[in-house]
């Protein structure tokens, strides 16, 4: 009897043998994650832990919030795991509208079966990137970060970084900082975690000092 590792490895491919760079082998750069089939435990695992309908350009922009994907590799994915049965498409949720995407049991036996062959920090990192997305889309939420009034000489400058809800602002500051270099990891990690940072800047200003030791748990 087939052990369900196995079963889910024949539906989504089994992996493919490694083959060294060199003249003639045609290799194409894959997704940092790995190949077509990480690809498809990758937004399976998604889909599953979400759990209900998406359309394809908000599935395809979760999926791309980490940078572990090629668009690419997950455009190809996506329609075999269409055909295969693992995802299955629904009727628009409104006339005129696009159609809408769930996993199916079958996907989901896949997903929870070869789940284990991804790192466990990218399935997580990226599904709490997922569940960011979409409660920004869903509140209108956007952010903005820029580097201001850079001093050529010193590398002084200010780092600008808001967060509004629709026309409401729900975060504005400005800091300033001593390097150019230090500004911009600033900027990388408050567009990478601009929900992070604000629960962290709101629960520091009100007295709650655990929250820099629950942070490492992030």
């Amino acid at each position: 009897m087939l052990k369900t590792a196995d079963f889910c490895g024949i539906i989504i491919g089994n992996r493919p043998r490694a083959r060294r760079p060199g003249k003639g082998n045609g290799l194409i750069m894959s997704s940092p994650i790995g190949d077509k089939r990480a690809v498809k435990i990758f937004v399976l695992y998604l889909l599953e832990n979400i759990n209900y309908p998406l359309e394809l350009c908000t599935i395809s922009d979760i999926v791309m919030q980490t940078d572990y994907v090629m668009f690419l590799d997950f455009a190809e994915s996506f329609n075999e795991m269409t055909d295969a049965g693992l995802i299955e498409q629904l009727d628009p949720a409104e006339e005129g509208g696009n159609p809408l995407f769930i996993i199916t049991d079958h996907g989901r036996t896949v997903a929870q079966g070869l789940k284990s062959d991804v790192l466990p920090s990218i399935l997580d990192k990226s599904l709490t990137a997922a569940f960011r997305y979409l409660d920004f889309a869903r509140r209108k939420i956007t952010t903005d970060c820029e580097i201001l009034n850079v001093n050529a000489m010193t590398g002084e400058c200010d780092v600008h970084a808001r967060i509004l809800e629709e026309k409401r602002i729900l975060f504005d500051a400005v800091l300033h900082v001593d390097s150019i270099n230090r500004a911009e990891r600033m900027k990388r990690n408050f567009e990478d975690k601009p929900d992070v940072i604000y629960r962290g800047y709101t629960a520091l200003l009100a007295g709650n000092m655990n929250f820099i030791f629950d942070g490492k748990k992030e």
